[in-house]
């Protein structure tokens, strides 16, 4: 079973054009839709589509408008009552698959909301292969949310605990990757960056991405899957490093590509398969999710055919 938690989630309302973006401009839309969102939701939904156990935990008030959008999904869903209402994040692309997004905040959590928050994540836990902790994190609670989660569930559960993924950026993954030792960190090749206090120089992108994650890897976090857009992705672990590029494809939205990157990787890795299986089908999965519109969740067979080719970095 692949649990996530979702501590930010958010309705995701997708707009199509038929013309670029013209700020100042009145245009026309071609057609819009909207999907119950936020990362942990988006890898949730991804897991559950290949037929996989899957739990959701997030805060969602009782008269939420986002519950219907929830089941509408027919994830299974642990609801944390708060008293805030869930954001609303726009999307909208253009023809040529240009993406612009426009984030709104979302509600604070009390102390007391996030306590139980926790709480519901160290249940629904128990017996899971994989923690996912995705997203970035809502007004109210500090910077060490998932260091504080990490440490609730390991205490609780001990050598039974679930393999702890964590997709975040900013001064939540600084302090997740200095305190607490993930199994997996999913940053994309700007959040590394940040991570690192500094750019990706020099022309190589692999062997930037490398020297970065290996000051990362498997001291302060056992391996890093580094997505990398059109790009592909790399995997570090304590055993190699692999990249892997990305199949050509039409895109649609690269809304949520990222959380069905992640997604891959968990399934994959939950099947047993070796490293550079599980960096291949977490790009296959990045890749759907690209050419689906709005914040779809990709299923197996919207998986591209085409050839992934991944070779090992040192």
């Amino acid at each position: 079973m692949i649990v996530t938690l979702t501590a930010h989630p958010a309705l995701d309302r997708a707009i199509r054009l038929d013309a670029p973006l013209q700020p100042g401009e009145v245009q026309s839309a071609t057609g819009e839709r909207e999907d119950a969102g936020g990362k942990g939701i988006n890898v949730a939904r991804a897991v559950a589509a290949a037929d996989r156990e899957t739990i959701a935990v997030l805060p969602l008030a009782p008269d939420d408008p986002f519950d219907a959008a929830l089941r509408a999904t027919g994830i299974a869903a642990r609801r944390v009552p708060v008293a805030g209402r869930t954001r609303t994040n726009l999307t909208i692309t253009d023809p040529a698959g240009t993406t612009t997004k426009i984030n709104l905040p979302g509600a604070s959590l009390t102390g007391g909301e996030s306590l139980a928050l926790i709480a519901a994540v160290v249940d629904a836990s128990a017996g899971a292969r994989w923690l996912a902790l995705a997203g970035s994190l809502p007004p109210g609670v500090d910077d060490d949310f998932y260091v504080e989660v990490i440490q609730a569930v390991r205490a609780a559960h001990g050598a039974s605990a679930p393999l702890i993924a964590v997709d975040t950026s900013g001064a939540a993954l600084r302090a997740v990757v200095d305190r607490a030792a993930p199994d997996l960190i999913k940053p994309n090749d700007e959040e590394l960056a940040e991570l690192a206090g500094g750019g990706l120089g020099g022309p190589d992108l692999p062997d930037a991405v490398l020297g970065i994650a290996r000051t990362i890897v498997p001291g302060r976090a056992r391996a890093a899957l580094v997505t990398l857009g059109a790009r592909g992705a790399i995997l570090v672990t304590g055993d190699g490093a692999w990249s892997g590029a990305a199949p050509r494809i039409r895109v649609a939205s690269t809304v949520g590509a990222g959380d069905s990157s992640l997604a891959g990787y968990l399934l994959a890795e939950s099947e047993g398969a070796a490293p550079e299986e599980r960096l291949r089908r977490a790009i296959r999965y990045g890749a759907a999710a690209a050419s689906l519109a709005g914040t779809q969740a990709p299923r197996p067979l919207d998986l591209p055919s085409a050839d992934v080719p991944v070779s090992a970095l040192d």
